[in-house]
């Protein structure tokens, strides 16, 4: 403990402070928010369109995460790379890399985190269910979608 007047800092302040008591509450408080930041679920978007890209980032954002998005399937293998996502939330047409070739390097990237897939695409037939499945996603959704549509089935996939 260290009396302030002593140190001439605060003339006629004459409460001593408890600088020990002090670095543990600001030391507690930084522990928590650095776990609050380490829980933060993330979702990447990818997607060619920005109007698509802007309307799931703002249903992510919504359920909790923070949102990461990218263009095309080279893009968004590159950012995987550097941190996996907890959620992907993918277009299967896009430029560069579509989705089912984005998906399949996804799941062969060696990770003790597998994230949730989620094909949001115009492809609505049994057999492009099926192909995107098979490709290794958890889910499927067809464009155009309802916000309410996404939000259920992110909320049914655990919104993890």
């Amino acid at each position: 403990m260290v009396d302030a007047r002593a140190l001439g800092d605060n003339p006629g302040d004459s409460e001593a402070v408890d600088t020990d008591a002090i670095v543990r509450s600001a030391k507690s408080m930084r522990d928590i928010d650095e776990t609050r930041q380490a829980k933060a679920k993330t979702c990447l978007i990818v997607d060619d369109s920005r109007v698509i890209r802007k309307v799931s980032s703002k249903i992510a954002t919504s359920l909790g995460y923070s949102v990461i998005e990218a263009q095309d399937g080279e893009e968004a293998l590159a950012r995987c790379k550097k941190s996996m996502p907890d959620l992907v939330l993918t277009d299967w047409q896009m430029p560069e890399m579509d989705g089912i070739d984005f998906v399949s390097a996804l799941r062969a990237i060696p990770t003790p985190h597998r994230p949730t897939v989620v094909f949001c695409t115009s492809k609505g037939t049994a057999k492009d269910v099926h192909e995107g499945i098979r490709a290794g996603a958890d889910d499927y959704i067809v464009k155009p979608f309802e916000e309410a549509m996404l939000r259920e089935k992110l909320e049914k996939l655990g919104a993890r």
